[in-house]
């Protein structure tokens, strides 16, 4: 399954007021940096823990035969909008009866497809995520994503080990492990 983000997540209040608080910086000189840190940081504990920390507008493909899927993405939010994806790339909405839609305990929506459909894919549109602002994502996963972020705003133009900044910090990786959800397929 392919994710695009059609929404990404506002940044743009207390989540950039708390990492120029935490670096020390007044001016709005380098807001667009710290923006762009704060969603590769949200991103990164995205990956890490397996949920996306602050509400995001997300695209995912489905296949376009009948059977149950679900989205990589989680926690759900709200219930999708699908589309059938012709091949020369137009879309249409799938009308709901359809399909049949639920979100497990753990946040995990799924669809049911009904009948087989013929096109490209069935694309699947959603938002996700553990909180709509930023106050209300759980005080370790905004901490550790201050954390993050400050460490490569530091280090930006350190010349290092490539392969050294492909994980989070100890300190981060230890705030979002509580968080963090296994899957076994």
């Amino acid at each position: 399954m392919q994710r695009r983000i059609v929404e990404p997540a506002d940044v743009s209040g207390d989540a950039l007021s708390e990492l120029k608080s935490w670096l020390g910086i007044t001016r709005p000189n380098e807001d667009a940096l710290l923006a762009d840190l704060l969603h590769t940081g949200l991103a990164m504990c995205e990956a890490f823990t397996g949920q996306a920390p602050l509400s995001q507008l997300i695209e995912e493909q489905l296949p376009t035969h009948s059977g149950r899927s679900e989205l990589v993405a989680r926690p759900a939010m709200s219930l999708p909008t699908l589309e059938l994806v012709a091949q020369n790339g137009g879309r249409t909405v799938i009308d709901t009866s359809q399909f049949e839609v639920g979100i497990s305990a753990q946040g995990r929506l799924w669809i049911t497809l009904l009948q087989d459909f013929e096109g490209q894919n069935v694309t699947a549109t959603a938002r996700v995520g553990m909180s709509s602002d930023w106050k209300g994502v759980p005080p370790a996963l905004k901490q550790g994503i201050i954390r993050l972020c400050a460490h490569y705003y530091r280090d930006r133009d350190r010349p290092g080990d490539p392969e050294k900044s492909s994980s989070p910090p100890a300190i981060v990786s230890a705030l979002w492990r509580p968080y963090q959800s296994l899957r076994l397929t």
